[in-house]
């Protein structure tokens, strides 16, 4: 019991520093996460020998080089993640906007993989990141299509575009539904609309590819276009998955 607490909370020590956008003294991160200083100490320490954590120049502990090789080594393991990541690539270059593959792993929604347009807000969401499922046109899709559970309460307000009332996520997700692709426009990150295609395998919905844009640059004209385009790509994401398609 006491080797899982360490576990823990050396977990949460990864974790916060992370979420963290600064390098943090030990002080400072044994009050936030309620550790004696001593204790924080010897949990850096541990992760610094193996390069899990690093210090910068002024003392602060941030994310080590380490994590790097474990999150590559967890992607290059993912079928689904070695399907899409040409189809992603080249997406972004066709469109020059930011491409994002998104799956339901235990419970939430997380980003896979993405390929980094030309345009705007390069860097968000980041590879790894957890995606809100009541503001994204994939959540949409995800509670439209999706087998398994995912939480949407509380409906947190990141903008005044999102949905505020299960009435209003249930309509979204009826339309979703219906179209068999989604949309998203400025719910959860001012100025970013979103576009996104489930990608279904015999039946059962393994991902989603989303789109990113600039709002202002999505017309009536350029979003039904987009749609299309996003459509197809999940679908050749699809087929590479069944092994129906190899391109």
């Amino acid at each position: 019991m006491q080797a899982l607490t360490s576990v823990e909370k050396a977990v949460d020590v990864l974790f916060h520093l992370h979420a963290a956008r600064l390098p943090i003294g030990v002080t400072q991160l044994g009050r936030a996460l309620g550790l004696p200083k001593s204790s924080a100490h010897r949990l850096l320490a541990s992760l610094a020998r193996r390069g899990l954590v690093q210090q910068d120049e002024r003392g602060g502990y941030q994310p080590g080089i380490g994590l790097i090789a474990l999150g590559l080594g967890a992607l290059d393991r993912e079928p689904l993640v070695a399907a899409a990541r040409t189809v992603l690539q080249s997406e972004a270059v066709a469109t020059g906007e930011t491409v994002f593959l998104v799956a339901a792993r235990a419970g939430r929604l997380i980003v896979l993989d993405k390929a980094e347009g030309s345009g705007f807000l390069r860097a968000s969401p980041q590879v790894g990141s957890e995606v809100p499922v009541h503001a994204t046109a994939v959540g949409k899709l995800f509670l439209a299509f999706g087998d398994e559970p995912l939480a949407t309460a509380p409906l947190e307000r990141f903008t005044d575009r999102t949905p505020a009332s299960d009435a209003e996520l249930a309509d979204a997700v009826a339309r979703a539904r219906r179209e068999g692709t989604a949309t998203s426009r400025e719910e959860w990150i001012p100025g970013l609309s979103v576009l996104a295609a489930p990608i279904a395998v015999r039946g059962r919905m393994r991902g989603a590819l989303a789109l990113g844009a600039p709002t202002q640059r999505l017309t009536e004209p350029a979003e039904v276009a987009l749609l299309a385009r996003v459509r197809a790509a999940a679908e050749r994401i699809a087929a590479r998955l069944e092994g129906t398609r190899h391109d």
